[in-house]
């Protein structure tokens, strides 16, 4: 590619190592998680959401288990002005939820924003401005002293008119385009506001780090944070925040490592819906940590409801390969992955159903309400004979021989080959039932009788297009003796294979499923399947079937 010199690094690394966080595993606890989806990802939708819309999208919030919620910037239009007056004059707010709105340090907006919290049991006000090179320069064209007092100017009005205004409120300060803000002129701004506010105990302060725009890799944010939070003013009374947008695709790790390095708060979105590439996704955050054993405080035990719910809203959709709540995620089609998922599920069933462990899978599907069949495996012509014979047994309780997987494995992967589409559970049963179930052409079993005499002759009757003949013959069992009558009476020659039986519930009643295969003499095998309520006569039906794949 053309150009690439024009591209400066445009963030800045702090002047002393901050490392520390590289010593950490994982993070241990979940953070206070702020959802901006009313704010941030509101204002990135195409047509943003009306009062009705946004007041259900804030009842489901709550019922994730945010306590705290971005509700918008009511100085910005009259819908969140509006929306943010409902919650309070409609006690639509719980008791444990705090909501936060944004405001600029400008004296006419923020006099609106305490206008519109009126009344509001908590609320954070979150303040900002922007700070980074770029923006001094090109927008505001002011020093660093100026910008400086703008922030100050603004914390001073919050403070002074949060006294003259009915209510609980916190503050928060945002060095907006924190990323590509000088890391000491960052510092210097921020213990300024502090220094106004004069954060305690029993009002602490928010500082918000945003990476407004993603400039760097991961572990310079994570220095960056690791840096501020060790030099803050105030620090015992100050909540670090991480506000980390998505414009390099590393907003997950940006947060991850920014918790590591001693922030205890995320702003953050459902699914990463935001401006340009999105905000950091929560969902994702907070199940990362639910695979690594750790309680995120949020509850996405049913993720196919709360996306259907984001889809309406939004009128966004959720990437099929999203982490987590795509629909494919959990899926597989490789014929390996799916043999090794379904072994690692009969294995956590037979030895450690308290652990989970199964190769492919991160995390447990049924956990955030995902089911195993159809979700899972699902296939196509990539499949393999685990998955299908996975298929069979979970859906239809069809345990078939593992050769007899493989045989039918290719039958399957040859329809869907054909027709040129993934097959649904329902069609793959189809297939087996035709390709090897109770088959009578050209030979259909119709009665057989046996004597009980050691030799176990058996007479059994049979049917050649209309023709209906009994033959007999002798052998060590009764299935023994009818599979030398049909190899004397068809002028057949193989040997048995396989033979394995199990019991089929299908409601209240139970039949019998025998599997047999044969080997004809140029060493190529048949299967044949037999489902009867009789497990004698269902062993029959299965060799004559495994006789009529060899006779066809």
């Amino acid at each position: 590619m053309k150009n690439v010199e024009k591209y400066a690094r445009g963030y800045f690394m702090p002047a002393e190592t901050s490392l520390n966080w590289t010593k950490k595993e994982y993070v241990t606890e979940a953070p206070t998680w702020c959802s901006v989806d009313l704010r941030d990802g509101n204002q990135a939708l195409v047509v943003p959401m009306n009062l009705e819309e946004k007041l259900e999208y804030f009842k489901m919030l709550v019922e994730i288990g945010f306590k705290e919620i971005e509700v918008g910037f009511p100085a910005a239009s009259e819908t969140e002005f509006v929306f943010l007056r409902t919650l309070i004059e409609q006690n639509l707010i719980p008791d444990d939820v705090t909501i936060q709105v944004l405001t600029q340090a400008r004296e006419h907006i923020i006099r609106k924003t305490f206008e519109s919290l009126q009344g509001a049991k908590q609320a954070v006000v979150h303040l900002y401005n922007s700070t980074s090179v770029a923006q001094r320069e090109q927008v505001f064209r002011k020093s660093k002293e100026e910008i400086i007092d703008i922030a100050i100017a603004g914390a001073k009005l919050l403070k002074q008119i949060a006294e003259e205004t009915e209510g609980n409120f916190r503050f928060q300060y945002s060095p907006e385009s924190f990323t590509g803000t000088e890391i000491d002129f960052a510092l210097d701004i921020c213990n300024s506001v502090l220094d106004v506010w004069q954060p305690t105990a029993e009002k602490p302060v928010i500082i918000n780090l945003p990476a407004t725009v993603s400039m760097s890799m991961p572990h310079v944010y994570a220095s960056q944070i690791e840096y501020m939070s060790n030099h803050l003013n105030y620090r015992e009374h100050v909540i670090v925040s991480l506000h980390p947008h998505n414009d390099r695709g590393t907003g997950v790790a940006d947060a991850e490592l920014g918790m590591l390095a001693g922030a205890q708060r995320v702003e953050g979105t459902l699914f990463g819906n935001g401006e340009r590439t999105g905000n950091v996704d929560i969902v994702t955050l907070a199940l990362n940590m639910y695979s690594h054993g750790v309680d995120p405080k949020l509850d996405f035990t049913n993720i196919p409801a709360i996306i259907a719910v984001y889809e309406r809203l939004n009128k966004m959709r959720v990437s099929e390969r999203h982490p987590y709540g795509g629909e494919l995620v959990f899926t597989a089609f490789s014929g390996s992955h799916q043999d090794a998922i379904a072994k690692g599920l009969k294995w956590r069933e037979e030895v450690d159903p308290e652990h989970w462990a199964v190769p492919y899978l991160l995390i447990d599907p049924k956990d955030i309400g995902r089911e195993y069949e159809g979700d899972i495996i699902r296939i196509n012509s990539q499949s393999g004979k685990g998955g299908i014979g996975f298929i069979l047994q979970q859906k239809y309780g069809l345990d078939l021989p593992p050769k007899m997987r493989e045989h039918f494995g290719y039958c399957v992967k040859n329809v869907s080959d054909q027709q040129q589409k993934e097959l649904m559970p329902n069609e793959i049963y189809d297939i087996f039932v035709k390709e090897y179930v109770n088959l009578t052409t050209p030979v259909e079993f119709v009665k057989f009788r046996s004597s009980d005499d050691e030799e176990f002759q058996t007479t059994v009757t049979i049917r050649t297009g209309s023709v209906v003949k009994e033959i007999t013959g002798t052998g060590d069992g009764r299935l023994d003796a009818i599979s030398n009558a049909l190899q004397t009476h068809l002028g057949l020659n193989y040997s048995d294979l396989v033979y394995s039986e199990h019991a089929l519930e299908t409601g209240s009643k139970s039949q019998a499923v025998s599997y047999i295969g044969i080997k004809s003499a140029e060493g190529k095998v048949y299967w044949g399947c037999g489902i009867h309520v009789d497990i004698m006569t269902s062993s029959i039906k299965a060799l004559f079937s495994a006789v009529n794949q060899m006779s066809v």
